[in-house]
């Protein structure tokens, strides 16, 4: 019931703020040009407290869930009267800017979100943003398939040149069952190939290339019920070598430790500059991530680097990710347009009530925080998108008008959005059925 509680909180105060943001952007152009707003409405439904200023009504609604504006003349399948302050007697391109300005509200609370996270605590893997270099290959995986081997760097996917494997991810995670065209470097050579991921179990069916990214080992917390406390082992340690293998990847000294299962292994670990090796014997012993009972030293492995930027940087470094995210929204929609990619990625309110009490659990606001950026800035691509009903119908209709130079007849505009609409409860039930189809399972685990 808490959990419960929880994400209903959190998602009342995620998708609360997301969209009041969006309506104040509208808000605000509209005031500006001198558009009569009958109602700023914090929720929907009945209303149940509020004032009146001048010609708006500032109320709070009975569903938290959001907000509207409403503006004199807004609805395009009324006639127009002429009068001044409705909005379609507006020129063009004021109210081009009007329907523009809630999108760009939250594209630029997505930007200001994220820099204030990362002024706090900036939080990514330490190999994210290094040469794509591979650390392991899995036994019969697409990688292996591919012909790829640990300490190939690939030096382009698709189009990519150079990657980093912050480019290289999102380019196999979202191409399950379809090939990806790759070029590695191993030694003087340059290898072309393509790599065609294997879908995930589950309702998501991202793409899994089988391999796992080139990083040193850092022991980051040593269980002292195990052989590796009892060995010596001390956190900081880099793991070098298991059985006098080089290893530069967590997946692969896991692997090593599951083939030699209870025998002794030697360790060679850097500690201070200097090589240090111990002889440890594994242990068969359930594993606290996942669960199942496999041969474990007790190390404890967390790369990530944390630290706080400066005001300009982080600023600069939120521009940037939210511009990567902006390419890999489109991306994730196009290749759902070619079918490369399964609609059941889609994700809706149920979803989101779901990560959003996820993230107020956890310790501190960054992570909530960091979820209304990535929520925010989804809202603000989404309404850009040329649908009718959305911002970006309204803009492209403005568009075409522009062309045109007169305005789309009124049964024509009334033919378009009826279409829309029933289009958007489509999508809406997609969205909630993907919703329920992630979540029952859930559900029926946790029931006794």
């Amino acid at each position: 019931m808490y959990d419960f509680l929880t994400s209903l909180a959190a998602v009342a105060v995620v998708l609360g703020v997301m969209i009041t943001v969006h309506e104040l952007g509208h808000f605000v152009s509209a005031k500006l040009f001198g558009v009569r707003v009958e109602q700023f409405a914090i929720g929907f439904g009945k209303r149940l407290f509020g004032f009146r200023k001048g010609e708006t009504d500032y109320r709070v609604n009975l569903l938290p869930l959001g907000g509207y504006v409403k503006m004199s003349g807004e609805n395009p399948m009324e006639a127009k009267t002429g009068d001044p302050g409705e909005f379609t007697s507006h020129p063009r391109w004021q109210r081009f800017i009007i329907a523009f300005a809630g999108p760009f509200m939250n594209i630029l609370l997505a930007v200001a979100l994220l820099a204030g996270v990362y002024m706090v605590r900036y939080e990514h893997p330490a190999y994210l943003d290094k040469p794509a270099v591979i650390g392991w290959v899995l036994d019969g995986s697409p990688a292996q398939k591919a012909g790829l081997q640990a300490g190939d760097r690939i030096v382009r996917v698709n189009d990519i040149q150079n990657p980093t494997w912050e480019d290289v991810l999102p380019e196999v995670v979202l191409s399950p069952g379809h090939p990806v065209s790759l070029a590695v470097q191993r030694g003087d050579q340059i290898i072309s190939t393509s790599i065609t991921p294997a879908p995930t179990p589950g309702p998501e069916e991202f793409g899994n290339p089988g391999w796992a990214p080139d990083q040193p080992i850092v022991v980051s917390d040593v269980d002292p019920s195990l052989p590796a406390a009892k060995a010596g082992i001390k956190t900081g340690d880099v793991i070098i070598a298991l059985n006098g293998q080089p290893t530069r990847s967590i997946m692969a000294m896991l692997k090593l430790l599951q083939t030699n299962k209870s025998k002794p292994v030697e360790l060679t670990v850097g500690r201070n500059h200097q090589e240090l090796k111990f002889q440890i014997t594994p242990e068969y012993v359930k594993d606290p991530a996942s669960g199942d009972a496999i041969y474990r030293t007790g190390i404890g492995t967390n790369p990530v680097e944390v630290e706080q930027l400066p005001f300009f940087k982080a600023i600069s470094k939120s521009i940037e990710e939210n511009k990567r995210n902006s390419v890999l929204i489109l991306e994730v929609v196009k290749k759902m347009v070619k079918r490369e990619v399964s609609v059941k990625q889609l994700e809706g309110p149920i979803r989101i009530a779901q990560v959003s009490g996820q993230a107020a659990r956890e310790e501190g606001w960054t992570p909530l925080l960091s979820l209304m950026a990535i929520i925010s800035l989804n809202l603000g691509i989404f309404n850009l998108f040329p649908f009718p009903i959305l911002d970006g119908g309204i803009i492209l209709m403005l568009a075409i008008e522009a062309i045109r130079r007169r305005d789309i007849s009124l049964p024509v505009k009334e033919k378009i959005y009826q279409l829309a609409f029933v289009l958007l409860i489509l999508f809406a039930v997609v969205v909630i059925y993907n919703d329920l189809m992630k979540t029952i399972p859930n559900v029926m685990q946790r029931l006794p």
